[in-house]
């Protein structure tokens, strides 16, 4: 238990590299479940919970660690199922998401093992919409179901999805009426989240799950003969995505002589351990940390000016 705990923060070499590392835990079963290491803070034995009122029922507790207080989620009760028994003798696996800490309440923590992206699939397609599953692989001959964090945290603490007013500049969408943009996103929610962004600015969407089916949509234009630099206003990409991670879509867009000069910003719920550095290398042209509508239409905003010219003040006039 020891290794895992001291191996949780040493472990950001393989970004960009189409790999990852994933924190294996059990929760009321011998079900194997993973976490990327890079949302894990810290793992350590349940501490005291103080109880509060009216909370939501995911939410076992609160705890004072490091001179903060954490909410502690119950991962078992978040995905539907029974509440994590014995709770003394359980873990918390602290987390950064989206700028937030939070801890997720498990049963056991087994270890860390070092995976590739391709090694990472989708949910079987029976598994159904309201699953709580992003994607799954095999250790072992063991599956592994990675849960969708984002979906949890979603339904425990909503964050706000509107764009506030005055965000979105007048006659936005009319400059780019011929143009759609592209998400690329594993979690349904997450995606969700950016396509009623892009939609509130009156602008079109096409949607994909991971890097390998957003390059296969791409290389699909340029089959067609279109030119998707005159399709797309720019893509909008998560890091972390099964088959094909963010790093490695990018850097094959930008490999490709006829895709290279597309816009691309990644967009993540990592914070706290990204490498900015590691944009810069693969060719990214911005970051953006999840999820904030206004930051974001704001972002949209200024590409779409950029690229279609004078302000619309000017035309206007």
């Amino acid at each position: 238990m020891a290794s895992v705990l001291d191996s949780v923060n040493q472990r950001t070499q393989l970004v960009g590299q189409n790999r990852l590392e994933l924190l294996l835990f059990r929760l009321n079963s011998d079900q194997l479940y993973g976490i990327n290491v890079f949302k894990v803070k810290e793992v350590l034995q349940c501490p005291a919970l103080n109880q509060l009122p009216q909370r939501h029922h995911v939410v076992r507790g609160v705890a004072h660690i490091r001179g903060g207080t954490i909410s502690i989620m119950d991962m078992n009760r978040a995905i539907g199922n029974q509440s994590i028994e014995n709770i003394e003798d359980s873990f918390v696996i602290i987390t950064e998401y989206n700028g937030s800490t939070q801890g997720f309440l498990v049963q056991g923590v087994e270890r860390i093992i070092n995976m590739n992206w391709e090694d990472i699939h989708p949910p079987p397609k029976g598994a159904g919409k309201e699953n709580y599953l992003t994607a799954v692989t095999k250790i072992d001959e063991r599956l592994v179901e990675i849960i969708d964090v984002e979906k949890i945290l979603a339904e425990v603490a909503p964050l706000p999805e509107d764009i506030t007013s005055g965000i979105i500049e007048d006659g936005i969408s009319e400059r780019v009426v011929q143009k759609h943009i592209l998400i690329v996103d594993d979690s349904a929610i997450a995606r969700k989240q950016i396509q009623r962004v892009v939609e509130q600015m009156g602008i079109r969407c096409t949607l994909r799950k991971d890097g390998r089916e957003a390059l296969e949509y791409l290389e699909s234009l340029l089959a067609e003969g279109k030119d998707p630099q005159q399709e797309l206003i720019l893509i909008i990409s998560d890091i972390e995505m099964p088959e094909m991670d963010g790093y490695t879509f990018t850097a094959e867009v930008r490999g490709n002589e006829k895709l290279k000069d597309l816009h691309i910003i990644l967009h993540t719920s990592l914070s706290g351990v990204f490498n900015e550095a590691m944009v810069k290398k693969v060719g990214a042209d911005d970051f953006l940390s999840k999820f904030n509508p206004d930051l974001l239409a704001t972002r949209l905003n200024e590409r779409i000016l950029s690229v279609t010219g004078e302000d619309l003040l000017d035309e206007q006039e």
